[in-house]
């Protein structure tokens, strides 16, 4: 038996949390993942997991030993699939971690829609609000709506992004139009949690300065939907990526307001790491995209 049997069995028991689930995801007895992992330990002399009647946890070696071998596998099978690619052979499995705003919005439908183009490409979709790191829980892309910051990564810029300070027709009328960012902190908001700046929201003078404003109101949630229909309920201001208003803002539901102080969005990025060898794969699924914003997001 060879180490690389060896060491993807210890990854695929690893990112499944546990043997049972790994060897139900790849279709081998959890004997046999038991046996393959306990060869690597000997082979390597040191423990890799601990292991209870019910749990296991990595050992210090074994984390050590997982972002490695995360790494090594990852270029093996990119190159393998780069070979592949030559052929025009474009198959495979490609593992993207987006935040749910991605999914839960209309610009989702980007990833139905390559799904449906590409069947022989599964794609193995995490959703999830925190900040992935790519390399060490083995993601081969994310799609991140930020101002992107981390030089580490190659990132392409699918499309724009801004905030726009919304609140209904029924709100203004009742407690009136705020006419500068300060008065905001007077009135009723709603904070998404999910944003950088929680209950402290951004601005910016004429000169370029940023200075925030304490705000408060009656819901706190982690979800720009559920802050999206609280503020056509009427129950207070908020701030709302322009994918996320854009349907309310359309139907009148909501209206826009300061926008001369809000400030400059960011983008949504397909973010991926940095690879000597980059499956075909991926290269699709970017371009994809990419064309896809191109085409409904203006």
């Amino acid at each position: 038996m060879d180490t690389l049997t060896r060491m993807r069995a210890f990854l695929d028991v690893v990112e499944a949390e546990g043997f049972s689930a790994a060897a139900r995801k790849i279709g081998r007895s959890k004997a046999l993942l038991s046996k393959y992992v306990r060869e690597l330990e000997d082979e390597l002399g040191a423990l890799l997991l601990n292991r209870t009647t019910r749990q296991f946890s990595l050992t210090e070696a074994g984390h050590t030993y997982f972002k490695r071998a995360t790494e090594i596998i990852q270029e093996i099978d990119n190159l393998s699939e780069s070979v592949r690619d030559s052929a025009g052979d474009v198959r495979g499995r490609i593992k993207l971690t987006a935040p749910r705003t991605f999914s839960d919005a209309p610009i989702g439908q980007s990833l139905i829609d390559f799904a449906k183009e590409h069947p022989d490409i599964v794609l193995d979709i995490h959703l999830d609000d925190r900040f992935v790191d790519l390399v060490e829980e083995g993601f081969d892309v994310a799609i991140r709506i930020t101002r992107l910051e981390d030089s580490s990564m190659i990132a392409r810029r699918l499309a724009p992004f801004s905030l726009k300070i919304c609140g209904s027709p029924d709100l203004i009328e009742r407690v009136g139009r705020p006419e500068k960012p300060q008065d905001l902190s007077k009135l009723p908001c709603l904070v998404d949690t999910n944003g950088r700046w929680l209950s402290n929201w951004p601005f910016m003078r004429a000169s370029g300065e940023m200075f925030s404003v304490p705000v408060s109101g009656p819901i706190e949630v982690n979800s720009p939907l559920t802050t999206r229909a609280a503020a056509i309920s009427g129950l207070g201001f908020a701030p709302l990526p322009d994918f996320i208003a854009a349907p309310a803002l359309a139907s009148g539901e909501l209206e826009t307001l300061l926008d001369d102080w809000t400030p400059r969005g960011g983008g949504i990025f397909a973010v991926y790491p940095h690879r000597r060898y980059l499956p075909a794969k991926i290269r699709v699924f970017v371009d994809y995209l990419a064309q896809w914003f191109k085409q409904h997001v203006s």
